[in-house]
């Protein structure tokens, strides 16, 4: 929750940097964050269904709803939490597009900050190591006295954190739009989770072993996927350049009138424009400004008075 928070707060202040309404990425985030939740533990469930499911489940049916104990996949919240993210910028009438690259840099941060809840839980840990900043696991949690491990949920949080940094720098330098620098989180993020992936000896996908394919680990394929369609999408797009939407069409300024006003004459002008000047040479009806350099009827109106009380 405090990585939504985060990413909350950034991804605000990125919209409203680029020309969108102030709160829309705090409404758009209640169904993004809900979506993602339920994504995120889907994910968890249905590839971990022998821990709660079978004649060798550890935990029972129901602790499959247990989110604070752990296990919410990453590559469901995103999925799902982007299906909130659609039906409320949907409704809104603006760019799936540009949302997605203005809140890439803090789902990254987001990501980083979560996995500290790995430590907490004494999960997804790599194998031995003799590094002094390797782990200590409970026996009760897989580990055994005396033996350190490589602590891959550190690992995954630095390399978001950099990952964050990284794409608000590149979407300053290069023209990224278009999903681009969405695309380009995904491409970094399984970068890196592709190598870390391959450290963890924690089992996914069974009870007391991880299942795997080709000596891969279920994780590092879903890695290579999502890698793939990434680079594929950023070619596919590289010379997309229309314009995206960032405010609401009910919102937006009329082209013709970029200040907002109305056409003079019109019954919701304002007072100032609600008549139409008078044309050069012809006097100005009452209530009416003269045209410069030419006598109103009040200026004479004024003279003769003057000269009334001043014979002079």
């Amino acid at each position: 929750m405090l990585g939504v928070v985060v990413a909350v707060w950034l991804s605000e202040r990125r919209w409203v940097a680029r020309g969108g309404q102030k709160g829309t990425i705090i409404d758009i985030a209640v169904p993004a964050v809900i979506f993602g939740l339920i994504g995120g533990r889907l994910y968890h469930v249905i590839t971990d269904w022998q821990t709660y499911f079978g004649s060798r489940a550890i935990k029972e049916p129901y602790q499959a709803l247990f989110i604070w104990e752990g296990g919410l996949g990453i590559w469901g919240a995103i999925a799902l939490g982007g299906v909130g993210v659609w039906w409320a910028v949907r409704k809104r009438g603006i760019s799936m597009s540009a949302v997605a690259d203005t809140v890439a840099p803090g789902i990254a941060f987001a990501q980083a900050i979560g996995r500290w809840g790995n430590w907490f839980n004494q999960e997804l840990y790599g194998g031995p190591t003799t590094l002094p900043w390797g782990l200590e696991i409970d026996v009760d949690h897989g580990g055994e006295p005396g033996v350190l491990y490589h602590p891959t949920f550190l690992y995954e949080s630095l390399w978001d954190v950099a990952l964050g940094f990284l794409l608000i720098l590149a979407g300053k330098r290069f023209a990224l739009r278009h999903g681009r620098l969405f695309a380009l989180y995904v491409a970094g993020y399984t970068l890196g989770r592709f190598w870390i992936e391959g450290l963890r000896i924690d089992p996914v996908g069974g009870v007391d072993h991880a299942v795997t394919f080709l000596s891969l680990r279920l994780n590092q394929w879903t890695s290579i996927v999502l890698f793939v369609g990434a680079l594929v999408y950023l070619w596919l797009t590289r010379n997309k350049d229309t314009e995206e939407r960032v405010v609401p069409l009910d919102l937006a300024v009329d082209p013709a009138h970029e200040s907002g006003q109305a056409d003079p004459g019109s019954s919701d002008a304002p007072a100032a424009v609600a008549a139409e000047p008078a044309e050069p040479g012809e006097p100005a009806e009452p209530g009416e400004p003269a045209e410069p350099g030419e006598p109103s009827d009040t200026d004479a109106d004024d003279d003769a008075a003057t000269k009334e009380k001043n014979p002079r």
